[in-house]
């Protein structure tokens, strides 16, 4: 049967390909943005007073390769301390004699509680190291208000570091050198602080903010962290209160801060030294600066410095050094003292400001009491519309009758912006129920949108081509107005009562990101004046008629925003690291690019949804879908540059100082492919595990989430893990002693029957421990850590309540401590300990992997002690 159009469907089709062109410069004008195309970084030759990004870079070359990893228990992580001093003290030699430089190596130690991605755990810690550099002038006191920067050297495990976090602390190596040798000599003190063990869970930070003599003067602070090889910084964080945000609004050369992104960063799974300084123990007020972009190579060995996006450390070191002028220039820069005389004023008020850059050229800043303000506004004018509108010439019957037909209209557009976001959804697992893995679009990201923009636009036509005309409630005969013109009123003023009571819901909830709907209001608001005014001077009838001139052009800038705020967002969700799960990450990557086609394209569907909601467009969608799925079959889910992450775990059982009962190889993987995927079609490592065609998860031997205590709790991402026998003889040549706990007093008991045990623990002669960790089950009461407060209890895979304690620092020295039992019941202690160094048959597996799997590989020492 032959396919025909009637010139209604081609009119569609010209609109629909024109919107594809439209989003598809947009597209382009917002990746350049994004990924610094429009900045030209500064070369190795640059003005002495202008920041280089080309100098920053020998920096993270330095500290990524040419000092051999940065980890806790590493000599590396000591060399780039050296590095860092080194710089400094050059520095200090070139300064002028109106300046105060004053350097420190600051070793830090301590123990406390704290909640990480939904877990109690407990830490103790000792010998991380700070490096601090204070810039001030040569009359400054040590309790005036200084601003600090914030960066840590040391990178997690298996990675050197060069994104994550190399470029943040060269970027600051550079601002030293601009603030030297520009002359700038800081009205308040500047202090550097360059932190040596972030990625253990933000120790060194905890540390400098409880203990040293600096911590009191801080009156504001920028944390500069990556997630990612590049990009614009985004502020992804500020607060207490909006005086931070408000600086960095009036002085960023780059302006890229979104204060939606406050809404979304307590749902991804991470957090940042930013935490220590603002929230848990400094209530400074502050930003958390990151770059996003690039993912893929975030934690993993790939993250190089080939690997950073030109352009955006320029853009970073140019917008830092404007900001900490700012603040250390702003007559609101207060102490702790200070602070805590002031109380809650209007300079450091509990609420959080509305702020965002529209592409990187200006910010839009205002306050959250301003945003009650404005933000009720709309909906305040869909409530009083209806009657604005009838009530002079029909009554107030005719009044309920057009708000009845409004709300139909809310219902009709929230019900296409829901159906935006489920088909996408329903289309990823049907995918997956009909594929043989799942991510195809990880290391080729144009296919997710291929397969989910088109279905998403379905979903949103839908409730439009169904109805295309709403059930009125007016009498259309009296009013004189055709039905379509009451319908598509009804239409357009129900989108804007979507998008009204959504500001209004985020503003009711606390969020700041409500700014996005508000500015889709208003600016279908003033296409509505726009086209109102066009009525009564050339007497047009109909918003189909005059919709693409009047009220397209004023809501193509917030659709602008709204696309903008989407890439700079959910973007970087999408190829991060995922939550495991068999369907997870695809699920998670559908609704978002459904939320985001929802976002960019629903507040024209009111205007254009005449042309689009034809069954022919639906079904070229439907079938652009198909063949997208089709298409998606055919590639790869990973490559070099998108690699599938595996952690490879050598785990030694042992029964005391020098004894191994057993030893395994323990392997997992953070995404829905499985491990059977990777085995699958990484042949090698099968065979030398002895893995035949027929091995499944019901015949293999699974791993539990015990096996990985040392990583708790991030092991709670992993997806089901296995565990294949391993020899242990090379261990044996290589180590003396391995890890052990002991008693060093005898018991002691108190009155009351609880009973205290000394207890002693070696490292043994291991050389590179990343942590040691404690899991206590049974009678426990307290303890010697955390200033004699014991943790929520956790409970590991349905098992006894269990009490956990990360240990870290200085592997040659023993730690000592005591657990207080309740009664004269058993206290088993769990000891795991992570080793760095691997033995040769553990490299040579390891080596056997393809290069599109990044592996992250250590060796773990467990035993078991009860006392």
């Amino acid at each position: 049967m032959a396919f025909r159009l009637d010139a209604r469907d081609v009119s569609g089709f010209k609109f629909l390909f024109s919107l594809a062109i439209m989003y598809g410069l947009m597209s382009i004008l917002v990746h350049s943005v994004i990924y610094t195309k429009l900045i030209t970084p500064l070369g190795i030759d640059a003005p002495l007073d202008r920041f280089s990004e080309a100098r920053a870079i020998e920096h993270v070359r330095v500290l990524a390769h040419e000092i051999d990893g940065r980890q806790e228990g590493r000599q590396g992580l000591r060399e780039a301390a050296e590095y860092i001093k080194e710089q400094l003290e050059r520095l200090k030699e070139r300064a002028g004699s109106n300046f105060r430089i004053e350097i420190e190596e600051n070793v830090v130690a301590g123990s406390f509680n704290m909640m990480f991605l939904g877990h109690s755990i407990s830490f103790g810690y000792r010998n991380h190291t700070n490096i601090l550099m204070r810039i001030s002038s040569i009359d400054s006191q040590e309790t005036d208000p200084s601003v600090l920067m914030n960066a840590h050297f040391d990178s997690p495990l298996g990675s050197p570091g060069a994104g994550d976090c190399g470029s943040c602390v060269a970027s600051l190596l550079e601002i030293a050198r601009l603030t030297i040798d520009s002359g700038w000599v800081p009205p308040q003190p500047i202090i550097l602080l360059f932190n040596g063990a972030e990625e253990v869970f933000l120790l060194a930070a905890n540390g400098f903010v409880r203990t040293h003599k600096w911590r009191e003067s801080i009156g504001a602070f920028i944390n500069v962290e990556a997630s990612g090889s590049g990009g614009l910084d985004l502020v992804c964080q500020s607060g207490p209160g909006s005086w931070p945000s408000s600086v960095y609004a009036q002085s960023a050369i780059y302006p890229m801060a979104h204060s939606a992104a406050q809404d979304v960063f307590p749902v991804i799974p991470g957090d940042t030294d930013y935490r220590m300084f603002s929230e848990d123990y400094g209530n400074i007020p502050g930003l958390d600066i990151i770059f996003l972009l690039g993912g893929y190579y975030y934690h993993t060995s790939y993250d190089t410095v080939d690997r950073l996006v030109p352009g955006s450390m320029q853009a970073r070191g140019d917008n830092l050094y404007s900001t900490v002028k700012a603040f250390a220039e702003s007559s609101k820069l207060k102490n702790a003292h200070e602070r805590e005389s002031l109380g809650v004023s209007d300079e450091y008020d509990d609420g959080q400001a509305v702020f965002f850059d529209y592409l990187a050229w200006f910010m839009i800043f205002y306050s959250r009491r301003m945003a009650v303000v404005l933000h009720s506004i709309p909906i305040i004018i869909f409530l009083i519309m209806p009657f604005f509108s009838c009530f002079r010439n029909s009554g107030l019957w005719c009044c309920f009758a057009t708000f009845y037909d409004f709300v139909k209209g809310t219902i009709l557009h929230t019900a296409g912006m829901m159906l935006a976001i489920i088909f996408p959804v329903i289309f990823s697992v049907l995918r997956l129920l009909v594929s043989s893995y799942g991510m195809n679009w990880f290391a080729n990201p144009f296919l997710a949108f291929m397969m989910f923009i088109p279905i998403s636009l379905v979903g949103l036509l839908i409730p439009r081509t169904v109805f295309p005309d709403l059930p009125l409630s007016q009498n259309v005969s009296a009013l004189k107005i055709s039905k379509e013109a009451l319908s598509e009123e009804a239409g357009f003023w129900g989108a804007f009562g979507f998008y009204a009571s959504l500001t209004l819901a985020y503003l009711v909830a606390g969020l700041s990101g409500g700014f996005l709907n508000f500015f889709t209001s208003v600016s279908m608001l003033l296409g509505w004046i726009a086209f109102s005014l066009s009525i009564k001077f050339h007497g047009h009838h109909s918003v189909r008629e005059d919709g693409y001139d009047g009220l397209s052009s004023t809501t193509l800038w917030s659709v602008l925003l709204d696309f903008y705020t989407s890439y700079l967002i959910l973007n970087p969700m999408i190829f991060n690291i995922l939550p495991a799960g068999n369907y997870v990450p695809d699920i998670v990557v559908a609704a978002i690019i459904g939320v985001a086609t929802s976002w960019c394209v629903g507040p024209l569907i009111p205007i254009f949804g005449k042309w689009l909601a034809r069954s022919s467009i639906l079904q070229f969608l439907l079938h652009l879908s198909v063949i997208a799925l089709a298409l998606s079959s055919r590639f790869f889910p990973y490559s070099t540059d998108a690699p599938k992450r595996v952690v490879l775990q050598h785990t030694f059982l042992t029964a005391d100082a020098n004894r191994v009962v057993d030893s395994s190889y323990d392997f997992s993987v953070v995404d829905s492919n499985s491990l059977l995927f990777l085995f699958k079609y990484a042949p090698e490592v099968a065979k030398e595990l002895h893995i035949d065609p027929e091995f499944s998860f019901e015949t293999a031997n699974i791993s539990n989430q015990q096996t990985f205590l040392t990583l708790f709790p991030v092991n709670f991402l992993f997806s089901r893990s296995l565990k294949f026998p391993a020899r242990s003889d090379e261990i044996l040549k290589q180590y003396k002693q391995f890890p052990h706990l002991y008693t060093n007093k005898p018991q002691s008991t108190s009155s009351d029957g609880s009973r205290r045990v000394h207890l002693e623990l070696s490292l043994g002669s291991l050389k590179e421990v990343w942590v040691a960790v404690l899991n206590i089950t049974g009678p426990l009461s307290n303890w010697s850590f955390a200033d004699n407060k014991l943790p929520v209890p956790e409970t590991i895979e349905g098992g006894p309540l269990s009490y956990i304690c990360r240990l870290t620092g200085a592997s040659h020295e023993k730690w000592n401590f005591w657990l207080e039992a309740s009664n004269s019941g058993d206290l088993r202690v769990d000891l795991a300990v992570l080793d760095q160094v691997l033995v040769d048959e553990t490299k040579k597996l390891k080596g056997l992997f393809p290069p599109w799997a990044d592996v992250t590989a250590f060796s773990t020492f467990s035993s078991t002690y009860i006392f």
